[in-house]
C-alpha cells in the first residue's frame, strides 16, 4: 500500500524527533573504517585533550584514501557530530511517498538540502534517489539509502557512473535517541582517461553517550518528562 504522508505527524514525526538530539548530548566512540585494501580502527573521546581525543587502535593494510577519510573526520571540531543525524527532518521535506512493506515503511523522497549541506550535497540532491526505512511500531528509522539511478556528468567534470551511500541507524537504550551506527559508500567515476573507484565503510563498534554537564542532562530529562511525545527542543552550545 502506497500513500503520501506528511512528515510532521504520526510514527514519522516520532522517528524524526528521535534523531534530533540536543546539542549537549555527546558521544565517545570506536569506529572501524574498512576498504578492499585496508582496515583502520580509531577511538574518539571529546572529554580528552589534543591528540588524545582521536587515537589509532588498529592499523592494517595500505590505502591513502581511507587515511584521508579518517584524517578529515579527525580534523572536525566535533567528530561525534556525525553520529547525530539532526538535519534529517529538513532533508525529507514536508511530505514523502510511503510504501507499507509490512515489517517496515519504505519512504521515497527527494533530498532537500539543509543549511549544513555542502556544494556536493546540493548537486547530489538533484540527481540521487533517496529511500528511508522506518519501523512504524518502534517509531524509529532503520537506514537511509542514496542511489544514483543513471550515469551523469560529475560536479567537477568527467562522468559519475555509480554512487551508492547508506546510513544505518540504531537506538541508544538510555534516552531513546537514534544515532548513525555505520555507513557505506560506493563510487565509480571516469575522468581524463582514468577510472576512479572508492568503496569503504564505517562501523561504530563501541559508543558511550553522555551529556556535556549534569545540568544539561537534568534539563533534557525534565523536558522529556513534561512532554513525553517530544525528544527535542533543547538549545545549548555546539558539539
Amino acid at each position: 500500500m502506497a500513500l503520501t504522508m506528511v512528515t510532521g505527524s504520526g510514527p514519522m514525526n516520532a522517528a524524526l524527533s528521535a534523531t534530533e538530539a540536543p546539542r549537549t548530548l555527546r558521544a565517545a566512540f570506536t569506529v572501524e573504517l574498512q576498504s578492499d585494501r585496508a582496515r583502520r580502527v580509531y577511538a574518539f573521546d571529546p572529554r580528552k585533550q589534543g591528540a588524545e581525543r582521536w587515537q589509532v587502535v588498529d592499523w592494517q593494510g595500505d590505502d591513502d584514501e581511507l587515511e584521508e577519510v579518517a584524517a578529515n573526520w579527525a580534523a572536525e571540531s566535533a567528530p561525534d557530530g556525525r553520529l547525530f543525524p539532526d538535519d534529517l527532518r529538513a532533508s525529507l521535506g514536508r511530505s514523502v511517498e510511503v510504501n507499507d512493506a509490512g515489517h517496515a515503511w519504505q519512504i521515497s523522497f527527494r533530498h532537500t538540502p539543509s543549511k549544513n549541506d555542502g556544494e556536493f550535497d546540493v548537486w547530489a540532491a538533484q540527481r540521487l534517489q533517496a529511500t528511508a526505512w522506518l519501523d512504524p511500531v518502534g517509531e524509529r528509522f532503520l537506514r537511509i539509502d542514496y542511489r544514483l539511478p543513471k550515469p551523469v556528468a560529475g560536479p567537477e567534470g568527467g562522468t559519475l557512473s555509480q554512487y551508492n551511500q547508506s546510513y544505518f541507524l540504531r537506538t541508544e537504550p538510555r534516552w531513546g535517541m537514534s544515532y548513525v551506527s555505520g555507513f557505506s559508500i560506493e563510487l565509480e567515476a571516469r575522468a581524463a582517461f582514468r577510472k576512479i573507484e572508492r568503496r569503504y565503510s564505517a562501523n561504530i563498534v563501541k559508543v558511550d553517550f553522555f551529556f556535556a554537564s549534569a545540568e544539561a542532562q537534568k534539563a533534557f530529562e525534565d523536558e522529556r518528562t513534561a512532554k513525553p511525545q517530544l525528544m527535542t527542543g533543547l538549545s545549548g552550545p555546539a558539539r
